[in-house]
C-alpha cells in the first residue's frame, strides 16, 4: 500500500476516537475518473468489495459503476442485498452449499479451475433459476508485483489454472476469462501482463462474451496513465468482441478517508513511546502485512521520518501484541495526552480488515459532507460486536 494523501482538510477535535472518517467529495473525485474512463473505454469498472465495502455510500458509489466483485457469500449477498447492480463472485474455491447460495443472489461467477466447473456446473443446471454468466479465472505466470505476499502470479500459487490445466474442452459451458496479477500498478504493467494474457490463453478467446482483468489498477492515483488504459481496453474490444470488465478496489476508495485516533499515554524505554487507542494489527494490519508507513497528522501538519522533526515517537497500539507497532514518526511539538493523530489514506483495506483481537475496539465509521464538513457517524462497535464472534 502506497500512501498518496498528503492532508485532511477537516476538523477532527470532536470527532470520537476512534473513527474511520470517508470524505465524500474525494470519493465523487474518484468515482468522475472512473466515469470517464468506463465512458471513453466502453469497459465495466466493477467494485471491488475485498478492498472497500462502506454500504451506507452505495447509493453514491453505485452512481458511477455498473456493480460490484465479491470474492465470498457474504460480499455477494452484501452487493445483492445494499449495491443493487452487478455481482460477480470469484474465489479460490467454492462448496457445494456456497456454490447453491451464490447462484441466487450472481450474475457472473468464476470457476478458479476447470475441475471446479465440471463439479459444480451441474448443480446450477439442476437448480439455478436466474441467468449467470460463467467464466474461468487463469494464471498466465507474468509477474509484476513486488510483494508476494500479494502477487497472484507467484510461483505455485493457487490463484487460476495454468494454461496446461485446461484439456480440450475444458471451456465448455464457460463465456469469459479472468485473470488478475496487479497490485497498486499502472497500465503499463497491465498491458504488459494483457500481453501475456493473450500469448498463453488467446486461442481460448474467440466466441468468449467478456474478459475481467481483475483489480489493483490505480487507476485514480496521481500520474497514473488513464489515456493509455483506454487504448488498451478499445484494442481488446475490437480484436476480439468481447465486453472488457476491471474490478478494482483502491482506485475507488484510494485518498478519500482516514482513522482518527488519540494518544492515550507516553513512555519512555531508550526512545519516546506514545499509545494510541488503535492497533496496527487489528486495525490496520496492512501496516504489518504489506508492510508499510502510513502518514500520519498533528495539528493538521504532517509528521517527519524519525528524527526529521524535533520530537520523535515510536507509536504503538493498545493491544498485548508485543509487535502491534505503528513506526516511528517525529513531531513538530512534544505529543500530549488526548492528543489527536489522523492516519491518511485509511478508507481501503482497512474497515474491511479490522478484527476484534484482544477485545480491543472497533473504530466507528462515519462520512464528511465536503460542503459543511460535517462528520456523520453511521456505525459504532461495542462489546456484543466482540462476543457475538466467539462461541
Amino acid at each position: 500500500m502506497t500512501a498518496l494523501m498528503m492532508d485532511w482538510p477537516y476538523d477532527v477535535s470532536t470527532v470520537e476516537s476512534p473513527a474511520f472518517l470517508v470524505d465524500r467529495g474525494a470519493l465523487e473525485r474518484n468515482l468522475d475518473i472512473l466515469r470517464d474512463v468506463q465512458e471513453r473505454s466502453g469497459a465495466k469498472i466493477l467494485l471491488a468489495l475485498k478492498g472497500f465495502a462502506m454500504w451506507s455510500l452505495a447509493d453514491q458509489i453505485m452512481g458511477a459503476l455498473p456493480g460490484v466483485t465479491s470474492s465470498s457469500v457474504g460480499e455477494a449477498r452484501l452487493g445483492a442485498e445494499e449495491f443493487r447492480g452487478e455481482v460477480h463472485a470469484c474465489s479460490p474455491a467454492y462448496s457445494d452449499d456456497e456454490f447453491r447460495e451464490l447462484i441466487t443472489l450472481c450474475d457472473h461467477i468464476v470457476f478458479n479451475s476447470v475441475t471446479q466447473k465440471d463439479r459444480l456446473l451441474p448443480i446450477y443446471r439442476a437448480e439455478g433459476k436466474r441467468p449467470i454468466s460463467f467464466g474461468l479465472r487463469v494464471n498466465h505466470g507474468h509477474r509484476e508485483v513486488e510483494t508476494e505476499l500479494y502477487d497472484p502470479s507467484a510461483p505455485c500459487s493457487r490463484m487460476g489454472a495454468p494454461r496446461e490445466a485446461i484439456p480440450a474442452g475444458g471451456m465448455e459451458g464457460l463465456e469469459g476469462l479472468h485473470f488478475h496479477s496487479l497490485c497498486e500498478l499502472g497500465s503499463d504493467a497491465l498491458e504488459r501482463s494483457v500481453e501475456a494474457f493473450e500469448a498463453k490463453f488467446g486461442d481460448l478467446i474467440p466466441g468468449l462474451k467478456w474478459l475481467n482483468f481483475g483489480g489493483g489498477h490505480h487507476i485514480t492515483a496521481p500520474g497514473y496513465d488513464i489515456e493509455r488504459l483506454v487504448r488498451l481496453i478499445k484494442r481488446i474490444k475490437s480484436t476480439y468482441g468481447v465486453t472488457v470488465y476491471l474490478e478494482p478496489g483502491e482506485a475507488i476508495a484510494i485518498r478519500t478517508g482516514v482513522l482518527v485516533s488519540t494518544v492515550l499515554d507516553l513512555m519512555h524505554n531508550q526512545m519516546d513511546l506514545a499509545i494510541l487507542n488503535i492497533s496496527a494489527t487489528a486495525h490496520m494490519p496492512d501496516v504489518l502485512e504489506m508492510p508499510y508507513r502510513p502518514d500520519v497528522l498533528l495539528d493538521g501538519q504532517l509528521a517527519g521520518k524519525a528524527g526529521e522533526k524535533p520530537h520523535t515517537y515510536r507509536l504503538g497500539g493498545n493491544s498485548c501484541l508485543s509487535g502491534d507497532v505503528i513506526g516511528d514518526f517525529s513531531f513538530h511539538r512534544p505529543l500530549k495526552a488526548d492528543d489527536r493523530l489522523v492516519f491518511l489514506d485509511m478508507s481501503h483495506y482497512t474497515m474491511v480488515k479490522t478484527t476484534t483481537f484482544n477485545g480491543v475496539r472497533l473504530p466507528s465509521i462515519g462520512h464528511v459532507d465536503p460542503q459543511t464538513g460535517e462528520a456523520t457517524i453511521v456505525r459504532r462497535f461495542g462489546y456484543e460486536d466482540y462476543k457475538n464472534r466467539l462461541s
